[in-house]
């Protein structure tokens, strides 16, 4: 299947200042498949050598031990028995199992940076972290990551424009075509991408349900993939963390997100994971959840804002799944709801939320969401070539009331409005309104600053 990050993949490749890279990411969004199946099989077919640090224990136990690039090429060529030059892709793949060999990437960018190099993990960071911790501990020489000698990029989820591409590629064309055109898209075309929506709130974007999905088209066999996928990411939670008492609490917030978000608030509250708690007691799971890219974390502006969004409320925030799927299967509502587009469904507006939320971080934009007085909301603030843009995410037709009174306190380039209604823009109003199915072309234009209408 097709995934953006290929892109980017790909211009490192042709980039003659590279250096080793690092491919981010939760379990099973598809990084050794992008690395491996699609980039190596593609652009060094037959020229790459694959290492899993979970099952080559002689690979691993060496890199371990040595931190040299030049003895660490010699060592694999040998193990592998092939050549190791210019024109052949290094692939280490559960790096977390090897944290030498994350050592050795700082001397591979120093000494060997002729050499391609593609490190892949999940959990880096926390099991990185917890090294350090104990490093630190005991002989105050702390696990030194190589900042400076790396290239990086996170995978997440297949995004909508991921799955349409896959799904059905004429109908992405449309949506780009109408787009480009800043026109609406025609009533059939309209209709079909609403219906396609609504598929991927249901399937989400982890590529496993997905490919089950293009290769079954059976909903029900999607979601069976999608369960083993969640239950994996609770099992995880007991693998990586270092409290039974943080393991308990992570595995709550993971599991009370739709909760969290179906109230009429929406902000994170303690009290709703374990009774008599407070914010503070929640940080270390909430920052073990986001730093796996699990969980997306949302930060609250208030009434008067300004440029650049520095200030993040540790008290006031909300939390988003990173897959809109597994924000669906943990709601419990009946699959037939997603199906079809009918605004008389019984789907509420969090469903849209999460899904919009997910889109903004894979563009690389940060959450952060507005409340003023009376109530007033925006689900989305976002921050770009220093220039305001107040997201309004509506299931159908809504009032602006909230767009309203954000205007009374803020000046704004442009308000955008995300729903199921066709494309249109007022002037007057400065109000951009786009189908979900068409955000993702917004996300990225905010994340170059370059949206225009």
């Amino acid at each position: 299947m097709y995934r953006n990050t290929l892109e980017n993949l790909k211009k490192w490749k042709d980039n003659p200042r590279r250096k080793p890279m690092m491919v981010w990411g939760a379990r099973q969004v598809g990084k050794t498949y992008l690395v491996r199946d699609i980039f190596a099989e593609t652009f060094y077919k037959d020229r790459y050598l694959y290492i899993d640090f979970r099952v080559e224990d002689d690979i691993r136990d060496y890199c371990e031990k040595h931190v040299s690039a030049k003895e660490i090429v010699e060592f694999i060529a040998a193990v592998k028995n092939k050549k190791v030059n210019r024109d052949t892709l290094l692939i280490f793949d559960e790096i977390q199992e090897c944290p030498g060999i994350i050592t050795a990437l700082k001397y591979f960018c120093q000494d060997m940076r002729e050499v391609p190099v593609i490190a892949t993990g999940s959990m880096v960071r926390i099991k990185l972290q917890r090294l350090s911790r104990k490093r630190g501990a005991k002989t105050n020489n702390p696990f030194l990551f190589p900042v400076g000698k790396i290239n990086q990029i996170t995978v997440y989820p297949m995004t909508f424009d991921e799955y349409l591409i896959n799904a059905n590629r004429t109908l992405y064309d449309e949506i780009c075509s109408a787009y480009r055109k800043k026109q609406p898209l025609s009533d059939a075309f309209h209709k079909l991408a609403l219906d396609t929506v609504y598929k991927y709130l249901l399937i989400g974007g982890m590529p496993d349900a997905v490919q089950t999905f293009f290769d079954t088209g059976s909903y029900l066999e999607s979601r069976e993939v999608l369960t083993d996928l969640y239950d994996n990411y609770l099992s995880d939670m007991e693998l990586y963390q270092a409290s039974p008492e943080s393991i308990i609490r992570s595995r709550k917030i993971f599991k009370g997100i739709y909760a969290e978000l179906n109230k009429e608030s929406r902000n994170f509250r303690p009290g709703m994971i374990e009774e008599g708690s407070k914010t503070r007691d929640m940080k270390t799971p909430i920052d073990w959840l986001t730093m796996a890219h699990i969980v997306h974390q949302s930060f609250r502006l208030d009434e008067h804002i300004s440029t650049p969004f520095t200030e993040k409320n540790d008290s006031d925030f909300r939390l988003f799944l990173c897959d809109v799927g597994m924000f669906t299967y943990q709601s419990g509502i009946n699959s037939a709801s997603f199906i079809s587009g009918n605004e008389n469904n019984t789907l509420s507006g969090i469903f849209f939320e999460n899904f919009i939320a997910n889109e903004l971080i894979a563009a690389g934009i940060d959450l952060y969401y507005w409340c003023g007085k009376h109530s007033s909301e925006l689900e989305f603030i976002v921050e770009s070539d220093n220039k305001i843009y107040p997201i309004d995410v509506k299931k159908s037709r809504g009032s602006l009331n909230s767009l309203a009174n954000f205007a009374n306190h803020n000046r704004f380039e442009l308000a955008i409005k995300v729903s199921s209604n066709n494309f249109g823009y007022n002037p007057e109003r400065k109000l951009l309104t786009v189908p979900f199915y068409m955000f993702f072309l917004v996300a990225n234009e905010l994340a170059k600053g370059t949206l225009k209408v």
